[in-house]
């Protein structure tokens, strides 16, 4: 019986397949760079009820394919992660691309006891003056509250242990998910911790459809909106983050 991987990368994705494929050329570059072999790094997508080739494209390159029925980007992480036999679980969206030493790097954050869990960061796959605006108010939040996002990794049995993403939360489930890694790991002398040298490369697909400005101009509305109205802000989350492919 071939031994368990040492990673287990887990992408979410519904109807990724026109992005999908840049990603794992990158993940691809990474494996060929990894100290442990590439055979050490198994990649799953978590195929979110796709009406396009996601699933195909996905089969065709050796992933794993795990089919995640829920439209919520929580269950799909689950879901991947309930198929990984890998001890270090790493989470990336399908729209993003890794950097070539993530794996190596990731290894060596976590030979360190006193971390928990943490993400590499990203930088842009383009800028503008909108983009540097919105990136300038951005991170001091990062900053103060110490959680990244890019490629986010833990140890199998810490996610287990706080029972992984909430399936509850629509949005935001990743910053939740680290705030629950950072109260597991406080009592046990622990931190959360940003793996900056491997930041991966995030798409800029909704500023391309809403605008480089658009967290200026359109967002302060919106939130004022569903601040009022439950619906709206419903609506909002469906339209923004779940149908727009």
């Amino acid at each position: 019986m071939p031994e368990p991987p040492q990673f287990s990368l887990i992408i979410p994705a519904f109807n990724e397949a026109a992005l999908l494929p840049r990603l794992l050329d990158s993940v691809d570059a990474a494996r060929s760079r990894f100290n442990g072999g590439s055979n050490a790094i198994e990649v799953i997508v978590a195929d979110n009820a796709s009406t396009d080739t996601t699933a195909e494209i996905a089969s065709a390159r050796g992933c794993v394919v795990a089919a995640v029925e829920k439209r919520c980007i929580a269950a799909a992480r689950n879901g991947g992660a309930a198929v990984a036999r890998g001890a270090i679980l790493c989470f990336i969206d399908a729209d993003m691309r890794v950097h070539p030493e993530t794996f190596n790097v990731i290894a060596d954050t976590l030979t360190n006891p006193r971390v928990v869990a943490g993400a590499t960061g990203v930088t842009l796959e383009r800028w503008s003056v909108g983009l540097a605006m919105t990136w300038i108010v951005m991170m001091p939040m990062v900053w103060l509250v110490g959680i990244d996002t890019g490629v986010v990794f833990c140890r199998r049995g810490d996610f287990e242990t706080i029972e992984g993403y909430d399936e509850l939360r629509m949005v935001a489930e990743d910053v939740d998910f680290l705030l629950r890694m950072r109260k597991l790991g406080k009592p046990r002398g622990q931190r959360l911790t940003r793996a900056r040298s491997a930041k991966a490369i995030a798409s800029t697909r909704k500023f391309d459809t809403y605008g480089d400005w658009h967290y200026f101009t359109q967002m302060p509305r919106m939130a004022w909106r569903m601040l009022r109205d439950p619906h709206v802000r419903d609506d909002f989350v469906r339209r923004y983050w779940y149908e727009d492919r």
